[in-house]
């Protein structure tokens, strides 16, 4: 038990550990860095750390502080796609192991949803059902087609990616990934308001 114990939690720090080393590097992404030193300096934070008199401290010192408050920033109110996000406990392999049952029912009914909608009724797909086949169509996880920026995302839907034709000249003969869905790797979110959706 305390060997089980042991590893989740070494498995959680460790999770934390390359968060945190990935919001450093963030911080260095101007993307990222120009969004978060707005958002700081509209919340006039980084005037604080410009005192004068006796408080007044070193350039070092001030630089230092800024760093913190722009990292601080981009863990907290920015959006941070791709496999950037903050650790969540049920990422944690037990955790999966313990609600396999759980994500197989929501599948299962995310499945029949998809299969009567756009099988059996022939619906049109909404734009969150387009990017999925495409996601599938790439053969990319769940974080690594959130990375993408917004704009490519858009350019997939101009070209109608989500049609098998289209994807396989845009892809110089690329063959599709899957002809039915499967379940999507963000804890089948996509699932419960495509269900949501269909009632």
């Amino acid at each position: 038990m305390w060997f089980t114990f042991t590893v989740l939690q070494l498995q959680f720090f460790s999770w934390w550990s390359s968060y945190n080393e990935a919001i450093n590097y963030l911080a260095t992404v101007p993307k990222y860095r120009i969004q978060a030193t707005e958002i700081a300096r509209q919340q006039g934070l980084l005037n604080k750390t410009k005192e004068k008199g006796k408080n007044r401290r070193s350039k070092e010192e001030i630089r230092e502080e800024e760093e913190e408050i722009i990292k601080d920033i981009i863990k907290n109110k920015i959006d941070i796609k791709g496999g950037y996000q903050k650790p969540k406990i049920y990422d944690i392999l037990l955790f999966q192991i313990l609600l396999a049952p759980f994500y197989l029912c929501k599948y299962i009914v995310w499945y029949c949803w998809w299969i009567y909608c756009f099988t059996i009724k022939g619906q049109e797909y909404g734009v969150e059902e387009k990017l999925y086949i495409i996601r599938r169509y790439m053969k990319m996880s769940q974080s690594q087609f959130d990375s993408l920026e917004d704009h490519q995302k858009e350019t997939f839907l101009e070209r109608q990616l989500w049609i098998r034709e289209n994807y396989e000249v845009g892809s110089s003969g690329g063959k599709a990934a899957v002809s039915y869905p499967v379940l999507p790797e963000s804890e089948q979110l996509l699932c419960e308001d495509a269900w949501d959706g269909a009632v």
